[in-house]
């Protein structure tokens, strides 16, 4: 008798630590990656590049990152369907230089292969690149 009593409560206790489990969003953050490695890890994972280009003096980059990455629903699409790297152009000038960034904040996607599929400059807010985020990852990629 005691066994199956025992047996009940923690079978309760287990289901109700599933089902918060379940309900905790996905990530709070972006997982942002370096540009070496996010280029490596999108061949690996097949994903598609979501290549961001800022600065630390840049006041629109300071606007998208506590503005359109800080909404949940584009952080997970974000994180499950592409590859996010972050790249500061102060840091590294000779990367930005080779994608021609010329202004900032400055977005492109990428393929899995690292082929340039388009570019956005400027602020973009969240509604925008949601659907952006969606049409790329819709599209049928070499790589």
């Amino acid at each position: 008798m005691k066994f199956i009593y025992f047996r009940r409560i923690w079978l309760l206790s287990l289901s109700f630590v599933i089902f918060f489990a379940a309900t905790v969003p996905a990530s709070e953050t972006i997982n942002w990656h370096s540009y070496e490695e996010g280029m490596v890890l999108s061949k690996i994972e097949k994903k598609k590049v979501f290549l961001h280009f800022y600065a630390d003096w840049c006041g629109f980059c300071r606007k998208m990152a506590n503005t359109t990455f800080k909404d949940a629903t584009l952080i997970n699409y974000l994180n499950d369907n592409f590859m996010p790297i972050m790249v500061n152009t102060d840091k590294e000038p000779q990367t930005a230089g080779n994608y021609g960034v010329a202004g900032l904040p400055f977005t492109m996607f990428l393929t899995a292969m690292g082929e340039p599929i388009f570019s956005i400059p400027g602020y973009v807010p969240t509604e925008a690149l949601m659907g952006m985020l969606k049409e790329v990852n819709e599209l049928k990629t070499g790589g």
